[in-house]
């Protein structure tokens, strides 16, 4: 396992060995089982082939169903601090691939939050906790949440199914305690039919400064 996931540091992570996604084993005796299955994918921007689709650079790297089962599988996966290049870890309820278009999220939008270098990891741990432990407190409205690296700064974002303003601030105020923002950090919302519009995840969106 180790050497599964110290190969996504590497800038080809070898498409031809990726296995297929396969669904969370059931929870052990004695194990914690969590509210939702959940999968992790990775994905990493192709330098040599720019006009691969996204759906081709996502990798399934795990799934799983209990506390034991995240801490196994996170306490082996290179943590995002530690990655390097245009990638992104997404971490998502079973059975809702990361896409835009998927019949999940495709009604909803996602909080964009700009980080600068050196906060990915603690506040990525910190945002995944509070979605696995059901913080939000916004029923079956979480999809899932990305963190994507980048070369100036680094941007977290969490899914959520519709655009109901009522859901997206409370989303957006649980976000602002479970991260403990900056009274000045800038969050951004934006839809997934504006995303699919514009064919953009980050630019054009409705800024909210705390």
């Amino acid at each position: 396992m180790n050497n599964k996931f110290e190969a996504l540091k590497a800038e080809d992570s070898g498409d031809d060995d990726e296995e297929a996604f396969r669904p969370a084993p059931k929870p052990g005796e004695g194990e914690h089982p969590l509210q939702y299955n959940y999968a992790i994918w990775f994905s990493r921007r192709s330098q040599g082939n720019k006009s691969m689709r996204y759906d081709q650079n996502l990798k399934f790297i795990a799934s799983f169903a209990s506390v034991e089962q995240f801490w196994n599988i996170h306490s082996y996966i290179v943590r995002p601090g530690d990655m390097s290049g245009h990638v992104d870890y997404h971490l998502f309820k079973e059975g809702i691939r990361p896409m835009w278009e998927d019949e999940a999220n495709k009604h909803g939008g996602k909080w964009i939050i700009r980080l600068k270098k050196g906060l990915a990891s603690r506040c990525w741990e910190n945002l995944i906790l509070a979605m696995l432990g059901e913080q939000f407190m916004v029923g079956e409205e979480i999809c899932g949440a990305v963190i994507s690296i980048r070369f100036q700064d680094d941007i977290l974002s969490l899914w959520n199914r519709s655009n109901d303003q009522n859901i997206t601030s409370r989303i957006r105020d649980t976000l602002q305690r479970v991260l403990n923002l900056p009274p000045n950090t800038i969050m951004e919302y934006k839809a997934h039919t504006d995303s699919l519009k514009d064919n953009t995840s980050f630019r054009n969106t409705d800024l909210f400064m705390r």
